[in-house]
């Protein structure tokens, strides 16, 4: 019987209610318009590698909520964040290195970065995928490519991917669409790894 009332006890020791405590306390201060106060409460949660804190601080930064806007700030936090796998902080990394934003502009890093969140099924990195291709932004120009990426980002209701999609269709040849949504079929039974 104690030992039944000890695990639940070690296990709040060892995950900390004072990190959700931080978590709680930051969105509770962010809904209400204390920025300061979320920032004191996530920072030192997303220095021990929260990612979903990491997102919440590199946004921060990157639109000035709360904060003077920094998009250096925001790449290091996404940068920690996509380190880690998430999807959602490799596409905003990505966004940052085909703009310039606090990063040096580099289509390639770019590409590399929407192309990690693509393979987990993001849909704006796919679509985004679509757009470096059709221009030749830090790759070779390549309209089948653009055409499967927004096809299958299509798929999953990114309205810009129709039009991108239908836009590039009107340069290419009945044959070369064709290829492309056998590309698209084969990246899709791929589950988007090594499109």
């Amino acid at each position: 019987m104690k030992g039944l009332f000890i695990f639940p006890v070690l296990l709040i020791l060892l995950f900390g209610t004072p990190a959700y405590a931080g978590i709680a306390d930051g969105f509770a201060a962010y809904e209400i318009g204390d920025y300061a106060t979320a920032l004191k409460e996530w920072r030192p949660i997303a220095e021990q590698g929260d990612v979903d804190i990491q997102i919440l601080l590199g946004a921060m930064y990157e639109y000035g909520d709360g904060v003077d806007q920094d998009y250096t700030a925001a790449a290091k936090w996404y940068m920690l964040a996509a380190e880690q796998g998430q999807s959602l902080a490799q596409y905003q990394l990505g966004n940052l290195y085909k703009k310039g934003l606090g990063v040096t502009q580099d289509y390639k890093a770019a590409i590399k970065w929407y192309t990690l969140a693509a393979e987990q099924g993001h849909a704006n990195a796919q679509y985004n995928l679509g757009i470096l291709y059709a221009n030749g932004f830090g790759v070779t120009q390549d309209y089948a490519r653009a055409y499967m990426w927004w096809n299958i980002a299509a798929l999953k209701g990114n309205t810009n991917a129709v039009a991108g999609r239908t836009a590039v269709q009107n340069v290419m040849t009945p044959t070369q669409i064709e290829n492309a949504q056998v590309l698209a079929s084969k990246c899709m039974a791929k589950d988007f790894k090594g499109c």
